[in-house]
C-alpha cells in the first residue's frame, strides 16, 4: 500500500493566519481576560472544541453589546473575527464599541483574500453597476461580501443558476448596467470559468475579478490528480466547510471509493481497516489542522503495517541486515533484550542504543516497550541476535531527509559549521550542505555571520548519502507570500510600524515588513527641514500611515507627521489672546523682534510693543536668546500669525502701581 498526502492539504494561508493570532492570544491571556470568537473561527468542529476547552467562547453579533458592557479593567474582552469575515454593519458595531470602551477590543482575522473582495465590492458598486457573486448564498463569507455591495446585486451558485436567473428576467437590469463579477474564494475553478464565458458573451462590458484563492485552485488540482491514480481517497474536513465539499465532489468523480471524514475516529470505526488497497490518497480542506491529517496518515500506516505483518508472520525468519521490531523483556544498564517472535532473543548493547554514556537504559526503557532495531549478527546455536537501534535511527532520519526532498518539504535546522563553498546545517541527526549561493548571505559576505542560527531550508538534491539544501529558496517563498498578503490588505490610512531602511535627499524609505514605502521629507516635519536626517535615522523604528499606493507599480507613499505634532495646534491648545507666555528672542528686524512661543511657532513683538518709550531698534532693549514675558495681543488663525507685546505688561504694571494708595506704594518701594 502506498499512502500519499496532497502537498497543499490542511490550513490555507488565511486560516493559519487567523488561528495563529488566536492561539498567540490564548498563550498571552492575562488573568481575568475573556476571549470570544464572533461565530466559529473556522469550519472545523474538532478545532473549535479544542478552543472551547481552552476557555474561548463563541459569540453572536447580538451578544456583543452585553459582552462589551461587562468588559472592565479586571475582566477585559477580546473578540476575534473569523477568517471568512463578517458583514460591514457588524464590523462597524465592533469598531464603535471598541472606541467607546478601552477594555473591549477586537482583532479582525478576515483572510486578506476575502478582504480584497470586500474592497472590490466597496469601490466598484454604484447606481450604474450590478454586482454578481459566484458562491453559496448562506455561506458566512458570501454574506459578508454582499454587505459591501451598495448597489443592485445577486448571488448565483452554478452556471445553471446564473442562466436561470437571466432567463427568468430577475437580471433584466443587467444589460443597462455594468456587471461587476467576483467569486467566493473557495469555489470550483471549472464552474467559475464556465460562468466567465457567459458574461463575456452576453455582457461585453462586464468587469470580472478573479478572486478564487490560488491555494484553493492548487488544492483542487492536486486532489483531482491524486484521486485519479488512487483506489481509496480520504477527504478530511468539517461538514460545513465549503472548500472540503468541493474537494470531496472532485475526488468522488475520479475515485468511487472516496470517503469524507471529519475526525480520525470515523476512520477507525469504518470498514476500511478490513480492506487492502494499493494506493491511498489523503486530501484535506483549508480548515483542517495538520494534527488531524497526521493522525489519519498514522492510522492508514498502521493498517498497512498490519496487513504486511499478517502476510509475513507465517514465513518470518531473521537474517543479518534485517530491520525488526521486538518487545522488551529485560532491561539493565548494560543492555536490553527483546522478544522478536522467532526462536532467538534480540540483544541490544548500550553502545548500540546511544553515544551518551550518561544515559541509563533502565530509565529509557521498560518491559513491554516496542523497539525497532537493525540485525547485526544472528547465532542460532547461542540463541540470540545482536541488534543495533542506532542504525535504525540513523536510517530513519536519513529517510526523512530523502522524503523531504521528494515532497519539497520545508525543514528547520541549525547552522553548525562553515565549510569550503558553503555551510552545514544540522537537521535532526543529519548534516545538510548548503552552498554559499543558497544561504541568502550576499556574495563575498561572511558566512560565519549565520553560524549558530536556526534556519528554514528545503533539500533540493540528494547525491548518494549527501543532502544539498537551500535556505534562500524558503526565504524567497516566505517573502513572496508576505508581500502578497501585504498588498491584499493595504488600504489608505492604514497605520504601520516600520524601520527606516535608507535616506535620500528627498525622503526616507521605510521597511514595512518586506515591502518598502517612502516618506517625503515634507511629510516628516511640520517645519521646513534641510534633509530627512534632521528628523529620522537609518535603523530607527517609526509609526507611519498610508497616504496613497499603486499596487501595480508597487509604490507606497507614507505620512509621518500628524495633527498631534502640528506646532500650531499645540500652540492654540495651550494659549489664547490675553494670555502671558514666557518667550525666547530668536530674530530681530528693524520693525521688531521675533520670539519663540512653543517649538515651531514664533510671534512678532512690533518695535512699538517692546518698551513704553520710543526706541531706535529692538537691539537697544532686547538680545538674541533672551527669555522675556510677553502678552498675546492677537492670533491670526487663517495665516497662523501671532502678535506679542512686552509694553502691554509694562503698561499694566504701571497702571496697577498708580492705582495703589500712596502709603501702600511707599511700603512697596521700601
Amino acid at each position: 500500500m502506498k499512502i500519499t498526502v496532497a502537498k497543499n492539504a490542511g490550513f490555507c494561508f488565511g486560516v493559519k493566519r487567523a488561528t495563529d493570532r488566536l492561539e498567540r492570544a490564548i498563550e498571552r491571556k492575562s488573568e481575568g481576560e475573556r476571549i470570544f470568537t464572533l461565530g466559529n473561527i473556522i469550519h472545523n468542529d474538532i478545532y473549535n472544541a479544542m478552543l472551547g476547552d481552552k476557555g474561548v467562547k463563541v459569540a453572536k453579533i447580538e451578544d456583543i453589546p452585553s459582552i462589551a458592557e461587562s468588559a472592565c479593567e479586571s475582566s477585559p474582552v477580546t473578540v476575534f473575527v473569523r477568517a471568512h469575515g463578517i458583514p460591514r454593519q457588524d464590523e462597524k458595531l465592533l469598531s464603535e464599541i471598541a472606541k467607546s470602551n478601552p477594555y473591549f477590543r477586537y482583532e479582525d482575522c478576515t483572510c486578506p483574500f476575502v478582504k480584497k473582495i470586500h474592497n472590490i465590492a466597496l469601490r466598484n458598486c454604484s447606481e450604474d453597476t450590478f454586482f454578481l457573486l459566484f458562491g453559496a448564498q448562506e455561506h458566512p463569507e458570501v454574506v459578508g461580501i454582499m454587505s459591501y455591495a451598495d448597489c443592485e446585486k445577486t448571488v448565483y451558485a452554478t452556471t445553471d443558476d446564473l442562466m436561470a436567473q437571466i432567463e427568468s428576467g430577475k437580471l433584466a437590469n443587467l444589460s443597462q448596467k455594468t456587471p461587476i463579477v467576483a467569486s467566493q474564494t473557495t469555489q470550483k475553478m471549472s464552474e467559475w470559468k464556465k460562468s466567465q464565458k457567459i458574461f463575456k458573451k452576453l455582457y461585453t462590458n462586464a468587469l470580472i475579478f478573479d478572486t478564487i484563492c490560488s491555494v484553493t485552485e492548487l488544492r483542487q488540482s492536486e486532489a483531482e490528480e491524486l484521486s485519479a491514480e488512487s483506489d481509496l481517497m480520504i477527504v478530511i474536513g468539517g461538514r460545513e466547510s465549503s472548500n472540503t465539499a468541493k474537494l470531496y465532489s472532485i475526488c468522488k468523480k475520479n475515485c468511487e471509493r472516496t470517503v469524507w471524514i471529519e475526525s480520525p475516529d470515523e476512520l477507525r470505526e469504518s470498514d476500511l481497516i478490513t480492506s487492502a488497497y494499493t494506493k491511498v490518497g489523503i486530501a484535506a480542506g483549508a480548515s483542517t489542522p495538520s494534527a488531524l491529517i497526521q493522525e489519519v496518515y498514522k492510522i492508514m500506516s498502521e493498517i498497512k503495517e498490519n496487513f504486511e505483518e499478517l502476510l509475513e508472520s507465517s514465513l518470518k525468519t531473521l537474517n543479518t541486515g534485517d530491520t525488526v521490531t521486538g518487545t522488551v523483556t529485560l532491561v539493565t544498564d548494560a543492555e536490553i533484550q527483546l522478544d522478536l517472535g522467532v526462536n532467538v532473543t534480540g540483544v541490544i548493547k548500550a553502545e548500540q542504543i546511544t553515544d551518551d554514556a550518561s544515559v541509563k537504559l533502565t530509565e529509557m526503557f521498560k518491559k513491554g516497550d516496542e523497539v525497532e532495531a537493525f540485525v547485526i549478527r544472528v547465532s542460532d546455536i547461542e540463541g540470540f541476535a545482536e541488534l543495533s537501534k542506532k542504525r535504525v535511527d540513523s536510517d530513519r532520519n536519513w529517510q526523512k531527509i530523502v522524503l523531504a526532498c521528494e515532497n519539497a518539504e520545508v525543514l528547520e535546522g541549525k547552522v553548525v559549521e562553515v565549510v569550503r563553498g558553503g555551510v552545514v546545517v544540522l537537521v535532526g541527526a543529519n548534516r545538510v550542505f548548503v552552498p554559499a549561493s543558497q544561504t541568502g548571505v550576499p556574495k563575498d559576505g561572511d558566512l560565519a555571520s549565520i553560524k549558530g542560527e536556526q534556519v528554514k531550508l528545503r533539500v533540493i538534491e540528494i547525491k548518494g548519502n549527501k543532502a544539498i539544501g537551500s535556505i534562500k529558496a524558503v526565504a524567497r517563498e516566505e517573502r513572496r507570500a508576505a508581500e502578497a498578503a501585504f498588498w491584499a490588505s493595504i488600504e489608505e490610512g492604514k497605520v504601520y510600524t516600520g524601520c527606516v531602511k535608507s535616506l535620500t535627499s528627498y525622503g526616507a524609505f521605510v521597511d514595512l515588513g518586506g515591502v518598502d514605502g517612502m516618506v517625503h521629507k515634507t511629510e516628516l516635519s511640520w517645519r521646513p527641514i534641510a534633509t530627512p536626517a534632521d528628523v529620522v535615522s537609518v535603523g530607527q523604528e517609526i509609526t507611519v500611515f498610508v497616504k496613497s499606493f499603486d499596487a501595480e507599480k508597487k509604490r507606497i507613499s507614507l505620512g509621518y507627521k500628524t495633527d498631534d505634532t502640528n506646532p500650531w495646534y499645540i500652540f492654540t491648545a495651550k494659549y489664547a489672546v490675553g494670555d502671558v507666555a514666557s518667550v525666547k528672542i530668536v530674530n530681530m528686524m528693524p520693525f521688531g523682534a521675533f520670539a519663540e512661543i512653543v517649538d515651531g511657532v514664533d510671534g512678532l513683538i512690533h518695535i512699538s510693543q517692546i518698551a513704553q518709550q520710543k526706541i531706535g531698534k529692538p537691539a537697544d532693549v532686547l538680545a538674541l536668546g533672551q527669555v522675556v514675558d510677553a502678552k498675546i495681543i492677537a492670533i491670526d488663525e487663517e495665516n497662523q500669525k501671532v502678535s506679542l507685546s512686552i509694553r502691554a505688561l509694562l503698561d499694566e504694571a504701571q497702571a496697577a502701581e498708580e492705582a495703589m494708595p500712596e502709603d501702600v506704594a511707599e511700603a512697596v518701594e521700601e
